[in-house]
């Protein structure tokens, strides 16, 4: 091969530089592709070369342009380093910005003139087609059609260009399109480095089909994958995907049409006679003609499904009806559907989350995962990096079904409802005779333990018990290393589920709930009262989440009169800030004040259940918006002004009721049961956050003994970073320790894998057929236009909404109103800065619910899409009382 002078073969600009040609390294035909060249053809281009090795699925041939020729021309523009700089410190929301930049990179790409053995080996591809045959040229980028993103339409298609000149110049238009404004921002919302995407171009010969469309081979809207949807449309598929025309729906399940709903489909697009597409009106006979027969679409989805089991993942697929025939012009995976556990066996199951019942529904990694697997009494089941319970069998048995739908619809209505919905159906559960003889043992959800004496001796007891046993274990620990120390854990693991699972412990909080839910029954009955135990459970002794805000007031209180050390804290940049802190006056002190609350509460965070997050005593900076704040906006004392002012009002409340049931027929009896109620409620409602606590305490002390081990492991050159065996199960984590070895490929697919996780929105119940209950409240009592949720803390409160994601990013101001997807235990320190809370995520007794009752603040949670719907900035009203926003004008 002879170094040759690349010449311009188009308008615009003359290259420079020598390049060694080789014909296979920029040109590939179809034949020639498969899956696993993503990086040199791109992913729309490896799916059609995939596609084309299928049996039984036509594609119309073709060839790619591949990312090697996109670099040739790209390094004929040094400019455009210059400008990838300034566009990679843009953020997803700079618009103007984007929009200036985008088009200048288009601007100086389109005119780059193509080496000429680059060019002829594009047109000797076309001549193979047809020296004339009218062609569709498709952009390919690296990072496009693939598992976790589909980046589907941000890059450009240009149909029916006809000639090898016209080829040449919409090829250059499609490596332009990398940097539409649109793709653009598109990366930079999901984190794809611009320099690190290539672009390839698929050439394909144009099929003009008298029908086309998209078979979605599950439901994109339920999830099913035993339902397929087909949309179609005359023409060309283009009138679809632009939204042109309302098309065709089918669902096909079983090899049967189950639905359909034809479309007054009254434009087409066609081909034009001189290149390019046209626009045409459909006869108005024609409009509402179906554009396939019922046969046409089931063997439509029959092909479907073959494509979808070579891929092995459902899939979009763009079809074209030619000739009575299906060619299949794309396919690329579905990227929205959340996965499904995976089963051995091929019954059918019902699953509901974990994560919505313990505030935390973003992925974990497989550490975090595995632990907390370990750590649980139920199985539980992994499935887009977070875990769900399998309730078929509660569900399918008389014994256990009303007890299973009390507990969970009373903790989370919207779990209720959907599986209620599931049973209604009658299709999905095989309902079980009254007495299961299989399962004899099992015992009915929702039963209640055997009473318990209110005795404060009882809380300080369990407590003591817990710290004990985690001081035990912190000795214990030190002396182990590599594989005994694994084993160690591993050994460990059943004292933590004996403390966390301990009977007297579950007495006491379900004793006390049950006293809660005692308490607002029969006062609505006798009084007309409405969730009066939410005031009555403020200020509550041994709650440890809720003891833990006002704690932070007391560090504020410490700091306030320094102010070379607010100075100082307000310009933190690392985490070494607690050792330069005593060179500053009153800095010993603020130090001092900071360590011990770390001391108490380090080991929390945002997602705490997961053993790989980041804890407060890792990253000790993330706790100094939250101090500085409380500097700002309370007076000395707070924190114990604050307690004290919720224990008078729960006192008084408790008077004014226990006196107006006195004044009711047999009104000493009631007032005495309900007093009864009342001190049990408080003595044990505190303790309800400490097991959890207890938990995650184990977990910090397991998670640095294996950060030690994992630190020995990158020593030894067995791993490239401690945090890599977050990516490891703790059964692989024990396999690596003891042969020194790790799969480095493994790790890497997971990394990927948690990534594509992230963006996906988990369902609170889904079936094995991975169809989406998202339940209803199936409420008319609450104003038009109102956002329904669950009533958790009562009062009516209106504010400013702040709508925040992040907790670093919280800025709150005095009687602001929280809105959040949800929140845990390391979002209690901004409660005691809020006036009222809304989450789309929560039940009666997650975090949210029983902070914002301690602290009196009215509460809406399971408010769904509630930071959608709410504006950061709006005035709305909470109604805590009845459950239920209104957002103001």
């Amino acid at each position: 091969m002879a170094t040759k002078e690349p010449a311009a073969v188009i308008a615009g600009g003359d290259p420079t530089g020598t390049y060694t040609f080789q014909p296979d390294c920029y040109v590939l035909g179809f034949d020639e592709i498969d899956q696993t060249q993503v990086a040199v053809v791109g992913g729309k281009g490896a799916h059609l070369g995939e596609l084309s090795h299928i049996g039984g699925i036509r594609v119309p041939p073709g060839f790619c342009v591949t990312t090697n020729a996109f670099r040739l021309i790209m390094a004929q523009a040094p400019s455009i380093d210059d400008l990838l700089d300034r566009l990679s410190h843009l953020g997803p929301d700079d618009r103007e910005a984007i929009l200036t930049l985008s088009a200048e990179i288009r601007g100086t790409i389109e005119p780059i003139a193509i080496p000429v053995d680059l060019a002829a080996a594009i047109t000797d591809s076309v001549a193979r087609l047809g020296e004339q045959a009218a062609c569709a040229v498709r952009s390919s980028a690296t990072a496009e059609d693939l598992p976790m993103a589909s980046f589907a339409g941000q890059q450009d298609t240009f149909l029916n260009v006809v000639g090898p000149a016209a080829i040449l110049q919409h090829v250059s238009r499609c490596w332009a399109s990398l940097f539409t404004e649109r793709a653009v921002t598109y990366r930079l919302r999901n984190g794809f480095d611009h320099r690190k995407v290539g672009m390839a171009v698929v050439v394909q010969q144009m099929v003009f089909p008298q029908a086309a469309g998209i078979l979605f081979t599950a439901d994109p809207v339920t999830g099913n994958r035993k339902v397929a949807n087909v949309e179609a449309s005359f023409g060309l598929g283009e009138a679809l995907v632009s939204g042109l025309v309302n098309a065709d729906v089918y669902k096909v399940r079983d090899g049967e049409v189950v639905a359909t709903a034809i479309g007054t489909k009254q434009l087409a697009i066609h081909a034009s006679p001189e290149g390019g597409t046209q626009e045409l009106a459909i006869e108005p006979e024609r409009q509402q003609q179906p554009a396939l027969t019922d046969a046409q679409v089931v063997g439509l989805v029959q092909l479907g499904r073959r494509i979808e089991a070579h891929f092995g993942r459902p899939q979009d697929i763009e079809w074209c009806l030619v000739d009575d025939g299906f060619q299949i012009v794309q396919s690329r995976p579905i990227t929205t559907l959340f996965p499904i556990p995976a089963r051995s066996d091929q019954e059918n199951h019902v699953y509901v989350s974990v994560g919505h019942q313990q505030m935390m529904t973003d992925p974990m990694k497989p550490l975090g995962l595995s632990l907390f697997q370990l750590t649980a009494l139920p199985p539980m089941y992994e499935a887009g990096g977070r875990l769900f319970v399998d309730v078929t069998r509660r569900l399918a048995s008389p014994a256990s079904r009303a007890g299973l739908l009390d507990v969970l619809g009373r903790g989370d209505p919207l779990i209720g409802d959907a599986l209620q919905t599931i049973l209604e159906r009658g299709d999905f559960i095989q309902m079980l005779p009254d007495a299961d003889p299989a399962h004899p043992g099992e015992a009915p959800a929702g039963i209640a333990p055997a009473p318990i004496e209110t005795d404060p001796a009882i809380v300080a007891e369990l407590i003591g018990l817990n710290q004990a046993s985690i001081a035990a274990l912190k000795c214990d620990i030190r002396t182990k290393s590599g594989s005994a120390l694994l084993d160690f854990i591993l050994a460990d693991i059943p004292e933590l589920k004996r403390i966390l699972f301990d009977p007297r412990s579950h007495q006491v909080f379900m004793g006390a709930m049950e006293a809660s839910w005692w308490l607002n029954e029969q006062l609505q009955t006798w009084l007309g009262e409405t969730n009066a135990a939410d005031t009555l459970t403020q200020s509550v002794p041994h709650n440890v989440t809720s003891e833990m805000g006002l704690a932070l007031l007391d560090v504020a209180d410490v700091i306030r009169p320094h102010p070379e050390v607010v100075a100082f804290l307000q310009n933190v940049e690392d985490e070494g800030f607690l050792d330069d802190l005593p060179t500053l006056a009153g800095g010993r002190e603020a130090r001092d004040a900071i360590q011990a609350y770390l001391d108490t509460y380090g080991m929390r965070c945002v997602g705490e259940i997961d053993i790989t997050r980041t804890r407060w005593s890792e990253r000790p900076a993330t706790l100094l918006p939250i101090i500085l704040g409380n500097i700002r906006k309370f007076e000395p004392g707070a924190g114990e002004r604050r307690f004290e002012q919720g224990r008078q009002e729960a006192w008084k409340k408790e008077q004014e009721l226990l006196t107006r049931l006195r004044a009711l027929p047999d009104g000493e009896r009631k007032a005495e049961e309900t007093k009864r109620m009342i001190d049990l409620v408080r003595t044990f409602i505190g303790y309800r956050e400490y097991p959890k606590y207890g938990m995650v305490s184990r977990y910090f002390v397991y998670k640095q003994a294996l950060l030690e081990e994992a630190e020995r492991l990158v020593r030894a050159h067995v791993l490239r970073d401690k945090e890599d065996i977050f990516y490891l199960t703790f059964q692989e984590l024990r396999d690596v320790v003891r042969t020194n070895h790790v799969d480095e490929q493994l790790i890497g697919q997971r990394k990927d894998a948690f990534g594509s996780y992230q963006p996906l929105t988990p369902p609170r119940v889904l079936t094995s057929d991975g169809e989406v209950f998202a339940g209803t409240y199936r409420r008319d009592d609450v104003p038009a236009g109102a956002l329904v949720g669950l009533p958790v803390s009562a009062g009516i409160i209106e504010g400013r909404a702040r709508v925040i994601l992040d907790i670093a990013q919280a800025d709150l101001e005095a009687g602001d109103i929280l809105v959040t997807a949800y929140t845990d235990p390391s979002w209690t320190p901004i409660f005691v800065a809020i006036k009222g809370l809304v989450t789309e995520v929560g039940g009666l007794m997650t975090h949210g619910a029983v902070i914002a009752r301690e602290y009196g603040l009215p509460a809406v949670v399971g408010v769904e899409h509630a930071t959608q719907l709410i504006r950061d900035g709006q005035r709305i009203r909470v109604h805590g009382t009845d459950g239920y926003v209104e957002i103001l004008p």
